[in-house]
């Protein structure tokens, strides 16, 4: 079998010839495997290098960017909105009103009524007075711990005893130290007392219609009653007489007018009138000389008439509603007078 030449043995008719001996053709070089190229093998080229890697154009994501921007901006808005309700929320009550704390308040400052009651009801105490006419029965405020005790002058007028119970049922005498018919206010002295719980008195020129207040008191002798409402009204118009015979009037019930009407009893022809904050918390006779409270245990009045349903001038009947305390602020500057004998003296 003839083998083909292999092509760098190849005759090329147009290239000169040489002359190689026998056989006209060059002698094969020794065969080293290592060193042979075949024909066909080129010569590699230079590897190429690759162009420069260039970053990838963004996507176009202004309109994203912005959407997160805006709800960034709406959450520090809604952030700091909150920030503030909750700092007017939980702000601390006005400086010096912490005798009365109320445990519990919730985000909004108030509480629940029996919250208010576990606070303050420890400030508040029955009151007997015995005189020549008779035996009454009302109420008092501690606003010192050393036993001064603010409560109604229809209370105490002409008393010629006072006792004073506590809410821890502790029975002791009491002395007047000063009586203001004008304002229907009067201050005794419990006596060997000391370290007593102090009732908060707050400001009645913040109290608002439809605020909810809290009534303490004794009425008919029951020490410590609770009772709830709002505030109906303010600076309505009562008319109480300034005569110590008929302050008691009959069976401990206190005579007043308001609105053109005469309650339990004839108020006689010496009378004062005052502004009083008119309550639907239930009153009855023994809660004259009791607190009215707002919501975080602070006194905003004392609570002096209350209307009965009953004949006008028995007031056979309970309350309907139709209360009226005087303003805590009427006692804040009064105060000073009471306790150097009172207008009355």
């Amino acid at each position: 079998m003839n083998e083909s030449p292999r092509r760098d043995d190849a005759y090329d008719p147009q290239q000169p010839q040489q002359s190689h001996g026998a056989g006209g053709y060059p002698p094969r070089p020794p065969y080293d495997p290592y060193a042979h190229q075949p024909w066909t093998a080129q010569p590699h080229p230079a590897p190429v290098a690759a162009p420069a890697a260039t970053a990838a154009p963004k996507p176009h994501n202004r309109r994203p960017v912005a959407l997160i921007a805006s709800v960034a901006v709406v959450s520090a808005l809604v952030g700091g909105g909150t920030a503030a309700l909750v700092g007017r929320a939980t702000g601390s009550p006005s400086a010096g009103v912490t005798s009365t704390k109320v445990i519990g308040t919730s985000a909004s400052g108030n509480t629940s009524v029996a919250a208010v009651a576990a606070a303050v009801s420890p400030s508040i105490v029955e009151i007997s007075a015995s005189s020549a006419a008779g035996e009454a029965t009302g109420s008092g405020v501690v606003v010192t711990g050393s036993g001064e005790i603010v409560t109604n002058n229809h209370v105490v007028s002409g008393a010629d005893s006072v006792k004073v119970t506590f809410s821890s049922g502790k029975t002791v005498t009491a002395s007047v130290v000063g009586t203001d018919s004008g304002k229907d206010l009067a201050l005794v002295k419990a006596e060997g007392v000391s370290g007593l719980p102090v009732a908060s008195l707050g400001d009645s020129s913040r109290v608002s219609v439809g605020d909810q207040v809290v009534a303490i008191g004794s009425p008919e002798g029951l020490t410590g009653t609770v009772t709830s409402g709002i505030v109906s009204a303010l600076d309505r118009d009562v008319t109480i007489s300034t005569a110590q015979e008929q302050q008691r009037g009959g069976n401990g019930r206190w005579p007043f007018e308001f609105g053109g009407g005469r309650y339990n009893g004839d108020v006689g022809s010496s009378t004062t009138t005052y502004k009083a904050i008119q309550t639907d918390a239930s009153l009855n006779p023994g809660n004259s000389g009791g607190a009215l409270i707002n919501m975080k245990g602070e006194i905003i009045g004392i609570n002096s008439a209350m209307f009965s349903a009953g004949s006008s001038s028995t007031g056979d009947a309970g309350s309907v509603g139709l209360g009226f305390a005087i303003p805590v602020n009427t006692l804040k500057a009064d105060l000073g007078t009471l306790r150097n004998g009172g207008s009355d003296s």
